[in-house]
């Protein structure tokens, strides 16, 4: 092992520590609060960071110590930060960084299963480097698609609000066409009154923030998927290498 592996070693087990004692903090002081819907989601969380220790031993796989720790501290920032501390709510932003590094992390997962099956003695694979570069990007946006449905599926059935609202001071419709024809309208937005409420903006219920979302999941799959393809074309050299799970046999 060389030295710079062992540097990162040491530094994802103080991430480790550091990432528990704080999540075990936190569910302390959740228990003395009576907030047991964040206390369940600290458990949840501590369960969570044992997965990628547990599913590389059960697939046996090598994973990268900064994709490790990239992925402790995005469960940590998902989960404690975002939904306990309330940074959803508390910097616009927040959830735009993590769907972005969602698309980058799902990206790398996609890539490395395909490559590892390109190079596998027992598979008879031998896609282009393009290839496993697309099929990656797709990879990273089906599972940006698939939490989107989960997210419709908690607002709608456990009536959560996990797709989170946008104010609008304007928008285009066809139903809103006089004529009914089938051509947009531009409506500027003065006032709009919800049981006796009245508002200066429209509501849009989660529409955008879906949008958006699968929008900077696309940016973080892109990006991945071209330092990806420049790891493929010089074999095992590039920062992608940082990111890519590896077969123990490799």
């Amino acid at each position: 092992m060389s030295k710079e592996e062992h540097q990162a070693g040491k530094s994802k087990v103080i991430v480790y520590v550091v990432i528990r004692v704080l999540v075990v903090a936190v569910m302390i002081a959740q228990i003395f609060n009576g907030n047991w819907h964040n206390v369940f989601t600290c458990a949840l969380t501590l369960v969570l960071l044992l997965l990628p220790s547990i599913l590389a031993k059960r697939l046996r796989i090598v994973l990268p110590n900064t994709l490790e720790i990239i992925i402790v501290c995005f469960i940590f920032a998902a989960e404690i930060l975002g939904e306990v501390r309330e940074y959803y709510v508390l910097y616009e932003r927040w959830d735009d960084m993590l769907h972005t590094m969602n698309g980058f992390l799902a990206a790398a997962i996609g890539f490395a299963l395909i490559d590892i099956l390109n190079r596998h003695e027992k598979v008879s694979m031998s896609l282009s480097p393009m290839f496993v570069a697309l099929v990656a990007f797709c990879f990273s946006m089906t599972i940006g698609v698939l939490w989107e449905f989960f997210e419709f599926s908690m607002d709608y059935f456990a009536g959560a609000d996990m797709q989170k609202d946008t104010w609008l001071s304007s928008f285009n419709s066809v139903a809103l066409n006089p004529e009914g024809a089938n051509v947009p309208v531009h409506v500027d937005v003065e006032s709009v009154t919800v049981n006796g409420q009245t508002w200066d903006k429209y509501l849009d219920i989660g529409l955008f923030d879906t949008m958006h979302d699968l929008f900077v999941n696309f940016i973080g799959a892109i990006v991945f998927s071209i330092l990806g393809l420049i790891y493929i074309k010089n074999r095992g050299k590039g920062v992608a290498a940082k990111f890519i799970p590896t077969r123990k046999d490799a």
